[in-house]
């Protein structure tokens, strides 16, 4: 994402905001918001360093923000606030904390000093802290905001656990549901994609589908996973030694042969559909060998079969050659071939 250019040098506008502050008070609120580094104390912290309860803490810094906000400077520099207000909007009116800060600049300090206008000028901004379901962000419209929120909860509750859908799925799915906000921003592809962002719940794996992050489906832990993502991209069957490859060189994993045939054989997601080749059961390929599909197919059937029915039912349930199909057919052992091209189990 590019950077917007300020018009204003935040630790200038910062120095003249704090002028109205006592030394001590002063001295609380740099530390409090790191206006000098990146780190931005704790109450406790404060508490410690001066002897006092973090609860005091928190007043002074109440205090202090109270005081700027009636102080002459805060008034001048109204179009500070202004200004900030508008890169909000233009980012969508309610942006994740971590995408509005980088979008200014790539100074931890200089976030911090944002972070401490947003605070002082609450009259334009809100700042929705992090939960169980989304990441901190700030917006400058409270229905708005709201509505988003709400919208992106209806879309988790819209998403099966292991449910996995296509980015372009997931854009219609969660678009249809933001029937308050502006065309402008509905059609807007970043400002969407930044909404999906607040998100902790749903996420996209490596291969930009999206579901859960609890699923193992977007959030691999390990080679077992990273398979069935490259067997489901793939739609079907491979050897594991392919596998192992794919992994290697789509995730940039390290994946052995042996490690990887080993998790594809004791995964019960996975299906041996022949000599070293793997499929997904979810597919309804079945394993076992190709003579123990045919016996399957021919026993659910409840009676003989013709032979290009045998076929077509085993190349469904397996990706295997018809001639391979026949070898095993024509076995006497096994199979009893009958006038008119008909076959039954033995």
């Amino acid at each position: 994402m590019s950077q917007v250019q300020l018009s204003f040098k935040p630790k200038a506008v910062s120095k003249k905001l704090l002028n109205s502050l006592n030394p001590r008070t002063k001295e609380v609120i740099v530390k409090r918001y790191g206006l000098e580094n990146e780190d931005r104390k704790t109450l406790e912290s404060i508490g410690r360093e001066y002897g006092i309860t973090r609860e005091r803490v928190r007043q002074i810094e109440n205090f202090a923000l109270g005081t700027i906000r009636k102080s002459k400077e805060f008034g001048e520099h109204e179009v500070v606030f202004d200004e900030l207000a508008n890169v909000v909007k233009n980012l969508g009116i309610l942006v994740p904390e971590n995408i509005l800060m980088n979008h200014i600049s790539n100074d931890k300090v200089i976030h911090n000093h944002m972070n401490f206008y947003m605070s002082l000028a609450s009259h334009k901004f809100t700042k929705h802290k992090e939960d169980d379901e989304f990441h901190h962000s700030w917006s400058v419209d409270k229905d708005i905001a709201k509505h988003i929120h709400e919208s992106l909860k209806n879309l988790h509750t819209s998403m099966p656990k292991e449910e996995l859908v296509t980015e372009e799925v997931v854009l219609t799915r969660f678009v249809s549901l933001l029937t308050e906000l502006a065309e402008d921003y509905k059609h807007n592809k970043k400002v969407i994609d930044r909404y999906l962002e607040l998100s902790k719940v749903v996420s996209k794996n490596p291969l930009n589908e999206w579901g859960h992050v609890s699923s193992s489906n977007v959030k691999a832990r390990g080679i077992k996973d990273y398979a069935y993502l490259i067997l489901r991209k793939e739609g079907k069957p491979m050897h594991f030694r392919d596998v192992a490859h794919a992994i290697n060189t789509t995730f940039n994993k390290r994946a052995h042969v042996a490690t990887c045939h080993n998790e594809l054989i004791k995964d019960k997601r996975f299906t041996l559909v022949g000599r070293g080749m793997y499929g997904l059961k979810e597919w309804g390929q079945v394993g076992g060998t190709v003579k123990d599909i045919i016996k399957r197919v021919i026993e659910e059937n409840g009676e003989k079969m013709y032979k290009d029915d045998i076929i077509r039912k085993v190349s469904d349930m397996r990706e295997v050659k018809e001639n391979t199909i026949m070898v095993n057919l024509n076995n006497p052992k096994y199979f009893k071939k009958l006038s008119g091209g008909y076959y039954d189990n033995k």
